[in-house]
């Protein structure tokens, strides 16, 4: 996938969005290095599956295994919002690690928009909160 991306096309639609931003960016360092990120904001669809759409989540790889997704997933998440993302079909790893949250497929799919791969919609229901 990584190579067929137009990364012009994408540093573009990336600096439209560092300008008009619609959501949150989170990001982890480790002393001057970025290490991690999570974007998460409004949902992009209408209508939309839920109350927010987590929009990217990212870990470099020598940090895999640390917590650290776990704990960017767990700063943007609130047990009385419902919650969707996109996710490659074919990514077992990001799949799975999703589940432990709750996210479940909820049947939509679509071709990803900058490679030729399908993404499955995965939908995280709000969880009454009693008191």
């Amino acid at each position: 996938m990584l190579a067929a991306l137009d990364t012009d096309r994408r540093a573009a639609a990336l600096e439209r969005i560092a300008r008009h931003p619609t959501g949150t960016t989170l990001v982890a360092e480790s002393g001057s290095e970025v290490i991690g990120f999570v974007q998460y904001g409004p949902p992009r669809e209408h209508p939309a599956a839920a109350e927010r759409e987590l929009g990217a989540l990212y870990v470099r790889a020598p940090w895999y295994g640390t917590g650290l997704a776990q704990a960017l997933l767990d700063a943007v998440l609130e047990p009385d919002k419902s919650c969707s993302l996109w996710v490659f079909e074919q990514n077992p790893r990001a799949r799975a690690f999703y589940g432990k949250y709750g996210f479940v497929p909820d049947g939509t799919a679509r071709a990803e928009r900058f490679a030729t791969t399908t993404e499955i919609r995965l939908v995280r229901p709000a969880v009454e909160c009693r008191s």
